[in-house]
């Protein structure tokens, strides 16, 4: 591997070089273990504990097939999926590979007793496969994790509902918590200059999944002056969503577990923050709703929002929290979700739905345009990335532990190559306009 460091450090380093450069027959990789997949049978998810599930192995480096890139991982990032593959819920991820590696005999690659889990990363191409011609060998790229085969109708006019959509990394394996990665090619878009490696490593899953529920006409299709809740707003994917609504032209509510993240919030620009733990907030008592709490709950946002309800909630905790996000909406108003990391199975009065003509839309990711401008709002500067902690690669597992236990601010970053934190900007006087936005959550997370 220290042929490649060095050509990615060098500053002169062309793509002829980098095509030349010989690829390692094998690399580091954060893995987990088929054989292992019960290993928390009959604790409940909360209670499992990821660092005795994930691996750091050496594993063979893939074959690049057609419409691929093989890329030098500089960095990643732990996003919820690396936390649900890693307790193997609500199914062993290897399933997913199994039913993958049936569809052809490359896809068969997949389909092996260990999975390599990520789903971001930042780094340089180092090899293409048949058929690409957007990318070359040292191209400095971050990767989103849309997988997809497009061979029937379903996918053309929106990606996402194509029959075959994976997300890499979690449904496919060679992810990006490794030294090297495989993705197609069209997971691939350029690196922002003005950021390091891991900070260009941790918005890709979050942003564009924040893009797509808030933004998109796939999602809520937010316009200027909405009042969107957020859930868990300090957290990975809320820390996003709140930008995302600042920039936008709305108002958010923040809803936070603590007074660190309420001033995270603050530090972002937003005005009006809901500290649950201050307030105690509990929307479910001896495994019944509390109908009264989320009433209560409602007239907190309306103080602080000048009366109004709010046009769209941002969902993704999902059980804890459902009901109460269909009962606060305003009439006419949008709750869109993306996850259920309290629980999949989901309790609501359909009454505050119907009669007030209400809209529940779901929301998986985003397809490669939602990608593509998600990121290009990173590298104009409008967004910033959120990370507050970096770990090595050999500590990944701790980081998987910290997001499983909501012990972290923002996202928490993972190291591949990279030899050390700060590397790999490229435009520092852009990176010196936005340094106190890029450092917001490292220095909040430091206090």
């Amino acid at each position: 591997m220290n042929g490649l460091l060095d050509a990615i450090l060098a500053e002169d380093a062309t793509a002829a070089d980098f095509a030349n450069l010989t690829v390692p027959q094998s690399y580091r990789a954060i893995t987990l273990h088929r054989d292992e997949i019960g290993m928390f049978e009959g604790l409940h998810p909360a209670e499992r504990d990821p660092r005795k599930s994930i691996h750091l192995d050496e594993v063979a480096v893939p074959e690049v097939g057609p419409g691929e890139a093989l890329v030098a991982v500089m960095a990643s990032s732990i996003n919820y999926n690396t936390v649900w593959s890693a307790i193997f819920e609500p199914v062993p991820t290897f399933a997913f590979l199994q039913r993958y590696g049936r569809t052809s005999d490359l896809a068969a690659r997949h389909d092996l007793p260990y999975h390599v889990i990520g789903s971001d990363l930042a780094g340089v191409v180092l090899r293409t496969g048949a058929g690409v011609t957007a990318w070359r060998p040292g191209d400095r790229v971050v990767a989103h994790c849309l997988h997809v085969e497009l061979e029937g109708p379903d996918g053309h006019n929106d990606t996402m509902l194509d029959p075959a959509q994976r997300i890499w990394g979690y449904e496919t394996n060679f992810g990006g918590l490794a030294e090297l990665a495989l993705v197609r090619a069209n997971q691939l878009m350029p690196k922002p200059r003005h950021l390091t490696w891991e900070e260009a490593a941790s918005p890709g899953l979050v942003n564009s999944t924040a893009y797509r529920q808030l933004l998109s006409r796939n999602g809520a299709d937010m316009k200027a002056g909405d009042n969107v809740l957020i859930w868990g707003a300090a957290g990975g994917l809320g820390s996003y969503a709140t930008q995302l609504v600042l920039a936008g032209g709305g108002f958010p509510v923040c809803v936070v577990s603590s007074a660190e993240k309420a001033e995270l919030c603050r530090a972002m620009g937003a005005r009006a923050v809901i500290d649950r733990s201050a307030e105690g907030y509990r929307f479910w008592r001896d495994g019944v709703q509390d109908q009264g709490e989320s009433k209560r709950f409602g007239k907190r946002i309306r103080e602080l929002t000048g009366g109004e309800d709010v046009d769209i909630v941002f969902e993704h905790p999902g059980r804890e929290t459902f009901g109460t996000s269909v009962l606060v909406a305003r009439k006419g108003g949008v709750v869109v979700t993306c996850a259920s990391t309290s629980g999949y199975v989901h309790e609501f009065d359909n009454r505050y739905l119907w009669m007030n003509l209400k809209r529940i839309i779901g929301s998986h990711f985003a397809n490669y345009r939602e990608a593509w401008e998600a990121n290009r709002l990173i590298a104009k500067g409008l967004i910033h990335p959120t990370v507050s902690k970096t770990y090595p690669l050999a500590e990944a597992a701790q980081g998987v532990y910290e997001v499983h236990d909501n012990l972290h601010q923002g996202k928490v970053a993972v190291l591949g190559l990279a030899p050390a934190e700060g590397l790999g900007v490229e435009d520092s006087q852009k990176r010196e306009q936005h340094l106190p936005a890029v450092n917001r959550f490292r220095v909040l997370d430091s206090l």
